[in-house]
C-alpha cells in the first residue's frame, strides 16, 4: 500500500455529518476518503509493508547490539512460523507468551498469526495461581516462556505445575493438569528438560517446504482469531478477549493515523507487549505505517530516555506515571528529545501542569490520547495529532475513531443520550470483539444484541464530538493502566483465616490514577493484622492486585435490601488516604 501521510486541515474529512451533532453519536469518517478497513492477515500486512520499507529499520533495542531491517523482521518471522509448523502447531492452536519484551516476542506474534495460530500474552505479573488459571482456562496447546520476572522464577513454577514436564518427550507432554497442553518452548537459546529452546524451533524450518508454508498462510483469514488477551472485569477471574486480525489491523491503522506514523518515524514502545497498548497501540501502529519499534524490554526511567536520544525517536508512548518520572529523574536534563513529536498517553488522566512539560521539555506537541478497552480492539477514541487544544488533550478522551460508532447510551432505558447528557459509553464497528473464550453469557452482556459493545465506563459527548469520562458504572480499579477486579481479589482474600469478609475499592491516587484498598470484617476472635494479610497475598497473586491499603471494619454500609454500597467505602477510602 502506498504510504500516506495525513497532513489534515479538517479532522471530519469525508464525514457525512459534522459538528455541531444534535445527539451523542458519532461516526467519524475516513479521512481524504481513505477506505475505513482493509481486508488484511497480519501476515499479508507484514509482507507489504516490507515491500515498501525493506531495508530500513523495522526492530530495534538501543541498550544493546540488536537492530533487525523489515527484510529481517520477516525472515525471522518465516523461520519461527516454519519451525512451529515442522513442531506441528496447527491453524487454531493457541500460543501462550509468557515474557517481557524480549527481541523475540514481536517476531513470534507475527510467525503465529502467518501460520493461523492464536497467541496468547500473558501478563509478566502474574504467579503460580494465575498462570495456572489462564493455562486451564485458555486450553492452549503451547507455552513459550522466559527465566522470569521481578521475584517470581517462570521455569520453576512451570516445573512445580507440570512435574511431568521433567519426564516426557519434548513435543508429547501428557499433562493431567492441562490435558491440552502439548508443547513448551523456551525463549532463549537455553536449554530446559522438556522444552524446546528456541534455537531448535529456528532449526527446524528447514523441515517444512516453503510450499506447504505458503499454503497454510492462505488458508488463514483475516476474520480468524489472532490474539487472546486476559482481561480483569468486576465478576471474578480474567476473560479471554478473542481478537481478529481484522480487529488489530484495521484499529492500528486508524491508532498511528492519529499520530500521522510514516515509515519516517521511529516509536519507543517501553509498555509492555502483553497489554494491547504494547501490541496493538505499539506494534500493529508501527507495522501499518512502517515506523521502526524501538523496544524497551522492561521500564526504565534512564532506558527510555537514553533510547528516545540515541534512536533520535520520534514518538514515546507511555503512561502518565512513566512520563513523570522521566520528567522528574535527576538526569532527565542530560538527554536530548528534541526529536520527539508525538506519542501515546493512556491508563489514567494526565494533570494539566505534566502535559504542558512533556509538550515543552519532550517535544511532544503532537502527544495523542486514546482510549478504549480490550474488548475494543482496543481503541474507539482518539485525540488527532494536530489537536491544538492541551485542555482537550487532558479532559477528553478525543472523537470516535474512524469508521467506528461511539454513542452515549442510556443505561436505563438503551437510548441514546442528548448531548453533554451522561450516560455509558459504547462502540461498534470493526474494532468489537470475536468474543469471551468459552463465555458466550458474559460475551453477550458485554455486546448487546445492537451490536454496541459496553465499556463500563460513564461519559457525556459534546457538539463538536469529543468524549469525557465521568465516573464508571463497574467496581473495576485502574492501577497505572492495570486493570484489578475487586472480586477476584476479594475472592482470593475471602479464603484467609480469620477473615469473615472482604471489599476492595478503589482510593484515588495522583500518581497511579488509583490504588487498591480493602476494609475487611475479621471473624469474631480473630487476631490478624494488616501485615498478616499482605503477607498471605505477597507471591501468590499479582503485586499490583495486592492491596495498597487495608482497614479493619464491624460492618458495611448496605442498602435496605442488604446490597453493600460500595460508594460510601469508595468514599470513605478517600478520606482514610486522601494523599493515595
Amino acid at each position: 500500500m502506498e504510504q500516506k501521510l495525513f497532513k489534515l486541515s479538517d479532522p471530519y474529512g469525508s464525514a457525512p455529518s459534522r459538528p455541531p451533532f444534535k445527539q451523542s453519536v458519532s461516526t467519524s469518517e475516513p479521512w481524504h476518503n481513505i477506505a475505513v478497513t482493509r481486508d488484511y492477515t497480519l501476515g499479508q500486512l507484514l509482507d507489504q509493508t516490507i515491500v515498501r520499507c525493506g531495508p530500513q529499520d523495522a526492530l530495534v533495542y538501543a541498550d544493546r547490539d540488536f537492530r533487525l531491517t523489515w527484510y529481517e523482521f520477516g525472515e525471522e518471522v518465516d523461520r519461527l512460523a516454519r519451525g512451529l509448523m515442522t513442531l506441528g502447531v496447527q491453524r487454531g492452536e493457541k500460543v501462550a507468551l509468557w515474557a517481557t519484551n524480549v527481541p523475540h516476542w514481536v517476531p513470534l506474534m507475527f510467525a503465529t498469526a502467518k501460520i493461523g495460530a492464536i497467541l496468547l500474552p500473558l501478563n509478566t505479573n502474574y504467579k503460580s495461581a494465575e498462570i495456572d488459571f489462564a493455562l486451564k482456562q485458555s486450553d492452549t496447546e503451547n507455552l513459550f516462556l522466559i527465566n522470569g520476572f521481578r521475584d517470581t522464577d517462570y521455569v520453576q513454577t512451570l516445573y512445580d505445575l507440570i512435574p511431568e514436564l521433567r519426564e516426557q518427550p519434548r513435543g508429547q507432554l501428557a499433562s493431567e493438569r492441562y490435558p491440552h497442553l502439548k508443547r513448551v518452548f523456551f525463549l532463549g537459546p537455553e536449554k530446559h528438560r522438556g522444552m524446546y529452546s528456541v534455537n531448535e524451533v529456528f532449526a527446524l524450518a528447514v523441515q517444512t517446504p516453503q510450499a506447504e508454508y505458503e499454503e497454510r498462510q492462505r488458508e488463514v483469514d483475516c476474520h480468524d482469531v489472532v490474539n487472546m488477551q486476559y482481561t480483569s472485569g468486576t465478576t471474578g477471574f480474567p476473560k479471554g478477549v478473542q481478537l481478529t486480525h481484522s480487529n488489530i489491523a484495521n484499529d492500528g491503522f486508524w491508532i498511528g493515523a492519529c499520530q500521522n506514523l510514516s515509515a519516517v518515524d521511529r516509536v519507543c514502545i517501553p509498555v509492555p507487549l502483553f497489554h494491547c497498548f504494547g501490541c496493538v497501540l505499539g506494534v500493529m501502529a508501527c507495522v501499518n505505517h512502517g515506523a521502526a519499534m524501538v523496544l524497551v524490554e522492561r521500564y526504565d526511567a534512564v532506558n527510555v530516555m537514553m533510547s528516545v536520544e540515541k534512536e533520535r525517536c520520534t514518538a514515546v508512548y507511555g503512561v502518565p506515571t512513566m512520563y513523570i518520572a522521566m520528567l522528574d529523574h535527576p538526569l532527565f536534563d542530560k538527554f536530548d528529545f528534541s526529536t520527539l513529536r508525538t506519542g501515546l498517553m493512556s491508563g489514567s488522566p494526565c494533570p494539566v501542569k505534566r502535559m504542558q512539560q512533556c509538550m515543552d521539555q519532550m517535544y511532544m506537541r503532537e502527544v495523542s490520547i486514546p482510549y478504549g478497552l480490550t474488548e475494543t480492539g482496543p481503541v474507539m477514541t482518539q485525540t488527532r495529532y494536530f489537536e491544538p487544544s492541551i485542555e482537550r488533550k487532558c479532559t477528553t478522551i478525543g472523537q470516535a475513531l474512524p469508521g467506528i460508532e461511539v454513542a452515549i447510551i442510556n443505561p436505563e432505558t438503551g437510548q441514546i443520550c442528548a448531548i453533554n447528557e451522561p450516560g455509558e459509553i459504547c462502540c461498534r464497528g470493526y474494532n468489537v470483539m470475536a468474543g469471551y473464550y468459552k463465555e458466550p453469557e458474559m460475551t453477550a452482556k458485554c455486546i448487546d444484541a445492537n451490536g454496541w459493545a459496553h465499556s463500563g465506563d460513564i461519559g457525556q459527548m459534546d457538539e463538536q464530538g469529543y468524549f469525557y469520562i465521568t465516573g464508571r458504572l463497574k467496581d473495576l480499579i485502574i492501577r497505572g493502566g492495570e486493570n484489578i477486579s475487586p472480586k477476584e481479589v476479594e475472592d482470593f482474600i475471602g479464603h484467609m483465616p480469620g477473615v469473615q469478609d472482604v471489599q476492595l475499592v478503589g482510593v484515588p491516587s495522583k500518581k497511579y490514577g488509583e490504588q487498591p484498598a480493602a476494609f475487611v470484617i475479621p471473624m469474631p476472635d480473630a487476631e490478624i493484622t494488616e501485615q498478616d494479610v499482605e503477607d498471605f497475598c505477597r507471591n501468590k497473586i499479582a503485586w499490583f492486585k495486592i492491596p495498597k491499603y487495608i482497614h479493619f471494619v464491624e460492618n458495611y454500609p448496605q442498602t435496605a435490601s442488604g446490597k453493600i454500597q460500595k460508594y460510601k467505602l469508595r468514599e470513605l477510602a478517600a478520606q482514610l488516604w486522601p494523599d493515595a
